[in-house]
């Protein structure tokens, strides 16, 4: 196993993964959280980070039945793992099901070999065919395909192509996002030729007319959906909902009960240490105060391309609509933000310009 050169998650390359062990600590993390959970239902689970499609269906089968056993689940709960399209990842989906995963997210990135290449993936394009064609044979139909544009030396015409042949997949959902240079990358260290601003600019206005025309909306910066196919995992967050992360490098975002008050907590990174026989498993926690709520609940809201209720910021803040008029009224005037004073929204300009938009409230 190794780690791709563009990712900046908290992942590790291994070669032999402690299943028993690891299952452990996330048992023991989850009492020391529940705390937490304030008796609320959850309605969606989301394993994710890494390649969680490494585990065996009964390593999801003995942690969800955990969860049951501890959690309030919703009758319809999402509960989705992000597989990588290898052929291992394919001979688990049966066990995964199993276990109770009814969606699943694939990381295809390219249908380009030589791009699967550059960007140090391990599958191929044989691989993403067959897997799509294994996870639909174990009964999941909710499915979104992971896909990346402005590769090393991508024309528009590749990345609608890419496009393309993901569609002939029929996912239900589609996370369309451009290829980033993080810090702490091996392409951040030896970075590769990208498009040109130009042809980067054509990929994302005929691909987001392409995705539109095949049925998929737009409902976040880089998320496009079937109707009512959504992430519920997705809308959460960006709805600035409270989520608690457990195993290593997880981060969680509560509501403190009584006060109001916001909390972030992280959990260690490293997988040694995560199972490491210790009562507590957070390595770092902040408050978010009422001064910088603003700018947190914006950054997540206004990504959402219907934008949010109005009413959702005082339920998720200690903020009113009312401490932030001056901003909105401004941006409103330079037709930014939309007239609708029942929503938190950007206009299709204001969409453009999100970055510039986010630092009015910082």
């Amino acid at each position: 196993m190794k780690k791709c050169p563009y990712c900046d998650f908290n992942s590790h390359a291994k070669t032999d993964i402690p299943e028993s062990a690891y299952l452990n600590s996330l048992i023991k993390d989850l009492h020391i959280d529940l705390a937490y959970v304030q008796d609320r239902e959850v309605q969606s689970i989301f394993f994710g980070g890494g390649t969680p499609s490494l585990m065996s269906g009964d390593f999801y089968r003995q942690l969800l039945n955990a969860l049951r056993e501890n959690l309030n689940f919703s009758e319809d709960i999402e509960i989705t793992l992000e597989a990588n399209p290898g052929a291992s990842d394919a001979a688990y989906f049966n066990g995964y099901v199993e276990a109770g995963i009814n969606r699943i997210s694939l990381g295809v990135q390219s249908f380009q070999n030589n791009q699967l290449q550059a960007l140090g993936r391990i599958h191929t394009v044989d691989h993403v065919y067959q897997a799509v064609e294994a996870l639909k044979a174990a009964g999941i139909r909710n499915f979104n395909i992971d896909l990346m544009h402005g590769l090393p030396d991508q024309t528009p015409e590749l990345a609608m192509d890419d496009l393309k042949r993901a569609f002939e997949l029929s996912p239900t959902h589609m996370s369309w996002y451009q290829l980033t240079i993080e810090p702490n990358t091996e392409f951040y260290s030896r970075p590769p030729v990208i498009p040109e601003d130009d042809a980067l600019w054509e990929i994302i206005e005929s691909g987001s007319g392409l995705l539109k025309d095949k049925g998929y909306q737009q409902y976040e910066v880089s998320a496009f959906a079937q109707q009512d196919k959504q992430a519920r995992h997705n809308l959460n967050y960006w709805e600035f909902g409270d989520y608690i992360g457990l195993g290593a490098g997880a981060h969680s975002k509560i509501t403190l009960a009584g006060d109001g008050r916001l909390l972030r907590y992280r959990k260690s990174r490293m997988p040694e240490a995560y199972m490491a026989d210790r009562i507590q498993y957070r390595i770092g926690e902040e408050v978010i105060e009422r001064d910088a709520q603003a700018f947190e609940f914006m950054m997540n809201a206004l990504r959402l391309k219907q934008g949010v209720e109005s009413r959702l910021l005082e339920r998720r803040t200690l903020l009113k609509l009312s401490d932030l008029s001056k901003i909105i009224d401004q941006l409103r005037s330079e037709g930014l933000f939309v007239e609708d004073t029942q929503r938190i929204q950007l206009t299709d300009k204001g969409f453009l310009f999100l970055n510039s938009v986010l630092e009015r409230f910082l």
